[in-house]
């Protein structure tokens, strides 16, 4: 369905090298996203090519930031189709990883995907703030990511309590994430947390994005994350 040869050679660009079996791997997720699609709503970007940079390359590039350690336990929050973490793992194998999304037919659709790629994924029908508060996930994670439209501030609030001390949160921005970013700044502080590097690029048809990488360097207070409608109403600000 898609072009792996142009897959190959824009993972090549960014530094990472896929196998065979890998690209293989990419076009089987192609296919299923786009049948799935058909059922329930998991993506507007259906064209191959555009699969391959807004949704592939897309979630690739934060590997070209980040290079978590062997092992690494992995929390995908709001994850979609999937997006960022299932082509991590494409690309890298060794990690482990959790993919949280509050609607049920899209965790439905993530077993499905991660049994027909040989993936051990946890897979898990749940609200971010509610796994933030579960022992189970509470300060389980090496990495969190997001590749979401919320607020900086508010995902904060959403991943930061999902990570350990000493982990990362890793959020996929757009371009114009300054003031965002200026605007969040207390809340990262109050979470536990603390900017370590913001990464911007281009995907090859012009599109800007950035990544921010918050690191962990102390326990999020037990009274975070608050329920949703705190989040919204009363943003830390």
């Amino acid at each position: 369905m898609i072009d792996t040869a142009k897959l190959n050679s824009y993972a090549e660009g960014i530094g990472l090298t896929l196998g065979q079996a890998q690209l293989e791997a990419f076009d089987l997720y192609a296919q299923m996203l786009v049948e799935w699609n058909q059922k329930i709503n998991l993506t507007a970007i259906t064209q191959p090519e555009e699969i391959v940079v807004k949704h592939f390359l897309d979630s690739l590039m934060l590997l070209s930031v980040v290079s978590p350690m062997q092992g690494a336990r992995l929390v995908d929050v709001g994850t979609g189709a999937g997006f960022p973490s299932v082509p991590v793992k494409i690309a890298r194998p060794d990690l482990e990883l959790t993919l949280l999304d509050s609607l049920n037919k899209r965790i439905l659709f993530l077993k499905e995907l991660s049994d027909a790629l040989g993936q051990q994924n946890h897979c898990v029908h749940i609200r971010a703030e509610e796994a933030g508060r579960a022992p189970a996930y509470r300060e389980q994670h090496d990495l969190a990511t997001a590749r979401a439209v919320a607020h900086l501030r508010e995902l904060s609030e959403y991943c930061l309590p999902l990570v350990r001390v000493g982990g990362r949160f890793a959020a996929l921005k757009g371009g114009q994430v300054e003031r965002e970013i200026e605007e969040s700044q207390k809340a990262i502080r109050e979470l536990g947390g603390k900017i370590a590097e913001i990464r911007q690029f281009s995907l090859p048809d012009g599109s800007a994005r950035t990544i921010v990488v918050i690191e962990k360097i102390s326990q999020t207070l037990t009274k975070y994350p608050r329920t949703h409608a705190k989040i919204a109403k009363y943003p830390l600000i």
